[in-house]
């Protein structure tokens, strides 16, 4: 199932995806949850949510999808974070300039205000000319969970999206926990809906590529990855307990423009397409930062 969020009659909606090219809302349905989140955290607690959204799905009118905006399927996660130097090619790439990433998982918090839609404009701030891309897959948590053993934590996953993990590299470099240069507003697009758990058979074998202006940059797959998605939950839950909705941004294969030679920053007017197997693609034309937001 296609679970999405999106923009309709100036309001913002929320339902499930039809053959590609409509929207069965489920907002005005009696008894709707407030969004996608609310939705999400229903079915968590039991059979009763699942019942909802079958009955609702009956008769929830179609919307084409042509005739909406689809917006980040959960517009205010709890939480947004990134795994560094997850794949061996970006490690291997990194180290041609002399940067070590420690054996571990090593974890950033992306603000949540960075959250963009899949299709929107995304700013090359004023500040820097260093504005990077990073083609992810995301984790959307599914359960409230807590010191998750590896063999439970796919059951608490509630599906995935397509991520541009956006980076201004020179302000990411300023301190080791990268948090700046992660967060600026419009840097964290993901969608372009959530794909549920059981619509991918493996995450870890699916391809993942990222476009600038029609340029394959990106081309790995998630089979690279050196800490699988059971292993960050073990990991995080061990920390602090984690919610639904919450959104895990699971690392970026080799390809991206600030270790190229030279670099190749994005620009005003590049366009970064980054499309993952089974999930989708997102897509976001950069534009300069606006004089007042």
């Amino acid at each position: 199932m296609k679970l999405a969020s999106f923009h309709h009659r100036d309001r913002l909606r929320f339902g499930v995806v039809r053959n590609d090219d409509a929207i069965a809302d489920l907002s005005g349905q009696p008894g709707a949850p407030a969004g996608l989140l609310e939705l999400i955290e229903r079915i968590a607690h039991g059979d009763e949510g699942v019942a909802w959204l079958h009955a609702a799905l009956a008769d929830a009118p179609l919307v084409a999808l042509s005739d909406v905006r689809l917006a980040a399927p959960i517009p205010a996660p709890r939480k947004f974070l990134g795994l560094g130097g997850n794949y061996a090619s970006h490690l291997e790439e990194a180290a041609k300039l002399g940067l070590v990433r420690p054996p571990g998982q090593v974890w950033f918090n992306k603000q949540v205000s960075c959250v963009a839609g899949p299709f929107d404009a995304v700013h090359k701030p004023r500040v820097s000319d260093q504005f990077d891309y990073e083609g992810e897959l995301g984790v959307v948590i599914g359960r409230r969970c807590r010191h998750v053993r590896a063999e439970d934590a796919m059951a608490m996953v509630a599906g995935y999206v397509v991520v541009n993990d956006m980076s201004v590299r020179d302000w990411q470099m300023r301190a080791p926990t990268h948090t700046l240069g992660k967060s600026f507003d419009t840097h964290g697009p993901f969608g372009p809906w959530l794909v549920t758990r059981d619509e991918i058979a493996d995450p870890h074998a699916l391809r993942l590529r990222t476009w600038v202006n029609g340029e394959l940059r990106q081309d790995g797959n998630t089979a690279q990855m050196i800490h699988r998605i059971e292993a960050m939950l073990v990991e995080l839950s061990t920390a602090f307990t984690l919610e639904p909705g919450d959104v895990l941004s699971t690392g970026s294969p080799a390809g991206v423009g600030g270790l190229m030679d030279p670099p190749r920053y994005l620009v005003p007017g590049d366009v970064v397409r980054v499309e993952i197997e089974g999930v989708g693609h997102i897509e976001n034309r950069v534009v300069a930062e606006p004089d007042t937001l």
